[in-house]
């Protein structure tokens, strides 16, 4: 009898290949298949999907995850799944995972989130992927919870031969593992940064720029991400890549006249 060979688990992320939140992506998944991790040399957050173009990129293969092969990349997230494919493994993986995040990726965060660009890019290349984030800032944040889900969610994912357009946007609260109370399908909220640009004068006394504001919530509605969070649930939001309104479009084709 032939014996099933393991799936390949790319992992990447925008925190850099030397964040926290990626070595313990790494320790909850190490079991589940061959892992190849393919990371940014530094942090990358708010990249969105970006790709670099008219700069070499640099690969340096790394011995940080012992037993599991590792690339840092000088370039972006989506740069990272892109060489990865094309020249680490020269074939797509089994699925993609991108984090863990230091930081939620709710709500309108997934439009400027690399950790959710390099999932997209591979969900686009035909690669089930997964990005997973926990809001917490912090350095020195307490993974556990996040890792003991992390290995629930990967096995189901991977037992089920998902489609290979499928992408999850995965937040974790930052909460022991008692205090979680389960997993939530929900949609993305509509809630975004109320942003500002705090001024300031530099030693020779020019003007630079800090980009501040706060979280605002536009959406009470109880099926959404920020729901979920907020009464400890993790959110799963299914994402997809086609950005057309059918709505609207049904819409103009009916209504929309131009002389």
């Amino acid at each position: 009898m032939k014996k099933k060979s393991l799936p390949t688990i790319l992992i990447t992320n925008d925190d850099g290949i030397t964040a926290p939140g990626i070595r313990n992506l790494v320790e909850a998944v190490k079991t589940l298949g061959k892992v190849i991790v393919v990371a940014p040399d530094k942090p990358q957050s708010g990249m969105g999907h970006a790709v670099t173009i008219g700069t070499p990129l640099r690969m340096d293969k790394v011995d940080i995850f012992e037993g599991i092969e590792a690339w840092q990349i000088s370039g972006t997230p989506v740069d990272c799944v892109k060489l990865a494919v094309d020249k680490v493994l020269h074939h797509k993986p089994d699925i993609c995972l991108s984090g863990i995040n230091h930081g939620a990726n709710h709500s309108i965060n997934v439009i400027y989130s690399g950790t959710m660009s390099a999932a997209m890019e591979a969900a686009i290349e035909g690669i089930p992927s997964i990005g997973f984030s926990l809001l917490d800032f912090r350095f020195d944040a307490d993974f556990s919870a996040a890792r003991h889900y992390v290995t629930k969610i990967v096995s189901s994912i991977l037992a089920m031969k998902a489609h290979k357009h499928l992408l999850l946007n995965v937040n974790i609260p930052a909460v022991p593992l008692k205090k979680i109370k389960g997993i939530k399908v929900c949609r993305q909220a509509y809630a975004k940064y109320e942003e500002d640009f705090a001024e300031r004068l530099d030693p020779h006394g020019k003007k630079y720029y800090w980009l501040t504001g706060k979280f605002l919530n536009f959406d009470k509605r109880k099926d959404t991400d920020v729901a979920a969070l907020e009464k400890n649930y993790i959110s799963v939001v299914p994402v997809q890549f086609d950005l057309t309104d059918y709505t609207l479009k049904k819409q103009l084709e009916k209504n929309w006249t131009i002389v």
